[in-house]
């Protein structure tokens, strides 16, 4: 009896170690993408730059993937990531060059690393394959004109006609009711929040006294700092603001959500009194 069980332990045995030795061969296929991307040049060149108010900073990558993947790029500083605008991936197989690019979203941010991943964007599934050391900061003047090297107009070419490809397939395929509904609703979602974002203050600062007033002064300053800023960044610059209904949207829902919370309070200690 003891010799039977001694000999089904060490089949079990046999079966685990097995299955360890074959794990890590399965586990770095699934997680390692088949795909190495070097650096080759950038624009603008310098290890130590500032770059002007929307400016790109621009990554000619060489490529080399077994199966279809896609490259992005990951600007870091000190280790965090930093508050930027990236570029888009396509699915890049064989062996070719891929363009990278990113922006400051706020004058005086700096990056000094950019971390390239590849893969299929999910968790470890994009590790990264590459990096590169360089010191940016993000600039508060426009940038003047500039003159883009080859590679870049090239490569921006080249993905302006496949994104525009895309589209124009995407276009041709009918939008189903859930996808015009769920944008429709955003929509109004968006000009709601924004819109309550202005009243609600406004409106406490009517209804309300004292101290009370005071702190509804706070969110409604905030509106109209948002607003002024957008409209002013806008006359300096019209490319500075491009995203202006998601500020209007963000600082809108802090506006209104801090009115809704003070009135709350108002009226507890209202009942309390």
């Amino acid at each position: 009896m003891f010799g039977h069980f001694c000999k089904i332990a060490a089949r079990g045995l046999l079966l685990a170690v097995l299955a360890m030795l074959a794990w890590p061969h399965g586990a770095q296929a699934q997680t390692t993408p088949p795909v190495t991307v070097t650096v080759t040049d950038t624009w603008p060149q310098g290890d130590d730059l500032t770059l002007g108010r929307n400016q790109n900073f621009y990554l000619r990558l060489g490529y080399r993937s077994a199966a279809p993947a896609g490259i992005w790029i990951r600007p870091y500083f000190r280790g965090q990531p930093a508050k930027v605008g990236t570029s888009p991936s396509a699915r890049y197989t064989g062996e070719g060059e891929a363009l990278g690019w990113f922006f400051f979203m706020r004058p005086g941010d700096e990056v000094d690393e950019v971390r390239i991943t590849a893969g299929d964007d999910r968790g470890d599934r994009t590790p990264v394959v590459a990096t590169y050391p360089v010191h940016l900061t993000g600039g508060f003047e426009p940038v003047a004109d500039e003159t883009l090297p080859d590679w870049v107009q090239q490569l921006r070419a080249r993905d302006t006609a496949q994104l525009q490809a895309v589209r124009k397939a995407a276009a041709s395929e009918p939008t189903g009711a859930e996808t015009v509904a769920f944008f429709s609703a955003f929509m109004l979602a968006m000009v709601a929040i924004g819109l309550l974002g202005l009243a609600a203050p406004a409106w406490a600062l009517w209804r309300w006294r004292g101290g009370w007033r005071v702190l509804a002064s706070i969110p409604a300053a905030l509106m109209v700092w948002t607003v002024l800023n957008i409209l002013v960044g806008v006359a300096r610059d019209s490319t500075s603001h491009n995203l202006w209904p998601f500020e209007i949207l963000m600082f809108g829902g802090v506006s209104a959500a801090s009115v809704a919370v003070m009135a709350l309070l108002r009226s507890v200690f209202r009942r309390d009194a």
